[in-house]
Parts: structure tokens; sequence; C-alpha cells
């Protein structure tokens, strides 16, 4: 049974706002290019999947690191929850009724991981009791604006794990208690 984990970069006062952070120090995105190395594939919200979809196209700019994650991101199958698109890029599908059943169905057909990307959609998913982990990458920035992590309440949450994943980045994983 696939695993569903709700994971983002947070700022300090609770914020993800991938623009405000500023490019990732090369090791914290070589961290990123293998957790979605180790993944079983990714759930986007519509606007998560947007963002990510600069990932689909090369770009003469791009280094090393950013051509590798580039194709281990197009490698993975993505499903993209969203009522308002009517198609999807490659290697992804598009879910566009009934969530409950689509999740669920992936939760049992499929093993290992799925990221799940996108506040909104985490929430939905948390009413639904479908996110199985919670894990914030907390930088120590203050934005002051931006989406927050959690998109609504939720019940409460149990400390499992904390890693220093690079100098000044802790990823602390919570599940529902």
């Amino acid at each position: 049974m696939a695993k569903l984990v709700f994971e983002l970069n947070l700022s300090l006062d609770g914020y993800v706002d991938h623009q405000a952070f500023g490019p990732p120090d090369p090791a914290l995105f070589r961290h990123f290019t293998e957790r979605v190395r180790g993944l079983t594939g990714m759930l986007y919200g519509r606007g998560m999947y947007e963002v990510m979809r600069y990932w689909d196209e090369d770009s003469p700019d791009w280094d090393a690191d950013e051509r590798e994650y580039a194709a281990v991101w197009r490698s993975q199958p993505k499903w993209v929850a969203s009522r308002s698109l009517e198609s999807v890029g490659p290697n992804a599908t598009l879910v566009a009724d009934d969530l409950e059943t689509a999740v669920r169905g992936l939760k049992t057909e499929l093993a290992g991981e799925i990221e799940v990307a996108g506040p909104g959609l985490a929430q939905s998913l948390t009413e639904l009791g479908l996110i199985d982990e919670y894990r914030i990458y907390l930088h120590p920035v203050v934005l002051g604006r931006g989406k927050p992590f959690f998109a609504g309440p939720r019940s409460r949450l149990r400390l499992v794990a904390n890693d220093v994943i690079v100098e000044d980045v802790i990823r602390l994983t919570y599940v529902p208690a």
C-alpha cells in the first residue's frame, strides 16, 4: 500500500512560496533530486502542477544538477487534481472527478511513497483522512506572506523524525496523532 506524504519548503512564519526562498543550496537541490527519484509518483493540485511544469522543457541556462532534476521529475508518474484543467502534460494523469476514489485507488494499487504537493490539495486529502505523513523542510527565513503550509485546521500531529538536511534546513516529519 502506498503512503501519501505532504511535503514542502516552509518559512519560519509558516509560508510556502518557492520563489521567495531564492535558489536552493546545491546540496539541498541534490537532496530533492534523490527524493523525487525514490518516489512512486507525485500528486499535485492545479496550482503546484503549473509551477512544476517548468521542468517539462529544457532550458539552455540549466546546470547539470537542474538537467538531472528535470530528467528525474519527467520520469515520475504524476496525478493532477483539477476541475479546471482540460489536459495535463507528459507522464501525468488528470484527476477531474471523485478525488477520494482516485486517491484511495492509488494508495491501494501502488507501493512506496506518493508525494502530495499543494496546500489546498493537502487540506482536501487531510479532511478525507488520506495523508499519512507531513514533512516540513524548515528554512531560516521569514516571508511575511505566501500560502500557509496548512490551508485549514487539522487534528493534532505527532513528531516522528527530525533531520538536518543541509546546514540550515531541517526536515520535520509528523504523522496524525
